[in-house]
């Protein structure tokens, strides 16, 4: 049902009318310090991927790369994190594989299942339909401060968002029958909503004052500690996306950051935008309407 014809965040294959197979994989060297965290956050972005398509994950297989000098105890805890992540998701870890490499990388293979006729793909955001995101931005200027120790301690626990499951996101979701949307990760906010805009055939126009961050993002923005994707993604995203005149660059380039396990861009219909907020605030789901979709095609920042 989807493949590599199509941007989507994971492969479909159906298996009957009542269910699909959703299959994806990801993993990524450290993005914060402590090993257990690190096994988190690269469980929760793998899941991910399966949330964006509306399915439910069941099993997981490891990825790993380690430093043969690694201590045990490091490894140990990576995975560790990895698994309780996948715990608390109700996913069965069934083994994996390992390598040795100079810089640790680890991730997941997940599988999961969703319902053929509840698929959220990239495609089919609606003009008029209200733009939601589920978590705030800020997560690559952020760790790449930490990497550069350039964060303060204070600071370091807005990655924490990293961690969260976008399970209850998805779930809100399908309970609400959309049919379009995505997950923000490396290709950032504008890059993920310009694959959601152009596979629908719209545009999208956002509001910068709408849009959330953590509370540390425009203060190492302004120490312009982004991660060389931020640049690359406005290198190739920035010709289809106009920003309105006094956004500054260090906020343009808040909006090309990439982010490691961020939230859902979701489309919901405008006559549901309402209900949708109040459902989300009832299952403590956070929810920011950052814009809607349009007429037309790129993206416009107001």
């Amino acid at each position: 049902m989807v493949g590599i014809e199509s941007p989507d965040d994971a492969a479909v294959w159906k298996l009957d009318s009542t269910r699909a197979l959703v299959v994806t994989t990801d993993f990524f060297t450290p993005v914060v310090d402590e090993a257990y965290d690190y096994g988190q956050v690269a469980a929760a972005n793998a899941l991910s991927d399966v949330y964006a398509m509306g399915g439910q994950p069941f099993l997981a297989l490891n990825v790993a790369a380690l430093p043969p000098d690694l201590p045990q105890e490091v490894s140990g805890e990576i995975l560790r994190g990895g698994a309780e992540k996948c715990r608390e998701a109700g996913v069965v870890v069934a083994g994996g594989h390992t390598i040795q490499d100079k810089e640790p990388k680890f991730g997941l293979v997940v599988l999961g299942f969703v319902h053929p006729e509840k698929m959220i793909r990239k495609s089919g955001a609606c003009p008029g339909d209200a733009l939601f995101l589920t978590k705030p931005l800020g997560f690559g200027v952020t760790t790449t401060a930490l990497k550069q120790e350039k964060a303060a301690p204070e600071d370091v626990a807005d990655v924490g968002w990293m961690k969260r499951l976008n399970r209850e996101a998805g779930s809100l979701a399908v309970e609400f029958g959309l049919r379009s949307g995505t997950d923000v990760t490396g290709f950032s906010l504008l890059g993920h909503g310009l694959e959601m805009a152009e596979a629908s055939g719209v545009g999208f126009r956002l509001e910068m004052d709408r849009i959330p961050f953590v509370s540390c993002a425009e203060k190492y923005a302004a120490q312009w500690t982004f991660p060389g994707g931020a640049s690359d993604n406005r290198l190739y995203f920035g010709p289809r996306v106009r920003f309105a005149p006094g956004i500054s660059e260090e906020k343009q380039m808040l909006l090309f950051d990439p982010q490691t396990s961020g939230g859902l861009l979701l489309a919901v219909p405008g006559s549901e935008k309402d209900a949708f907020l109040k459902r989300a605030q009832g299952v403590g789901q956070p929810a920011w309407n950052i814009g809607e979709v349009v007429g037309g095609s790129g993206i416009d920042v107001v």
